[in-house]
């Protein structure tokens, strides 16, 4: 087995063909009994619908940039979006309210390194009806590596 060792200044898109999903990704909503009777939600066989799982999901390909994250229990003035220099950084919170189960507080921060042929001022966002935040970038045309003829000087010695 070989041990790859990456550093910070790592492109984390290298190497990624396929969208990235995380599941659970429900943000501090209450433990139920179902939890505790039924297998291990990552057991062989059992399946779940994305949105019932808090789906995050990653897409980066030669034409965009997309990111979908589960926000049903945010509202739209509760989410807040920015780009800060390659990052694309996602909070969201709401202040204690009660719910069928007590008093309820639930915040998340979410980063995401853009890759380098997106631009930050192109990022948009939405939120469906059902609660998923999408923000997208088409990606653009990196220029190719110029070419520079560096010329050479002859220094000429003490005779």
């Amino acid at each position: 087995m070989a041990l790859i060792l990456r550093g910070f200044w790592d492109d984390p898109w290298e190497g990624l063909t396929q969208p990235s999903r995380l599941f659970d990704q429900r943000f501090g909503n209450p433990v139920s009994d179902e939890h505790f009777l039924l297998p291990h939600r990552f057991s062989r066989g059992l399946r779940q619908a994305p949105l019932e799982t808090g789906l995050s999901e990653v897409v980066n390909n030669d034409k965009e940039f997309r990111v979908n994250l589960d926000c049903r229990d945010f509202k739209p003035e509760e989410i807040e979006i920015k780009t800060k220099d390659n990052r694309l950084v996602i909070h969201a919170k709401h202040e204690e309210k009660q719910d069928e189960h007590g008093y309820i507080m639930r915040e998340f921060t979410r980063n995401y390194v853009l890759p380098k042929d997106v631009d930050p001022e192109a990022v948009k966002s939405s939120l469906n009806d059902d609660g998923v935040l999408t923000l997208e970038a088409p990606k653009k045309a990196l220029e190719p590596p110029k070419e520079r003829a560096i010329p050479i000087t002859h220094e000429k010695g003490d005779s």
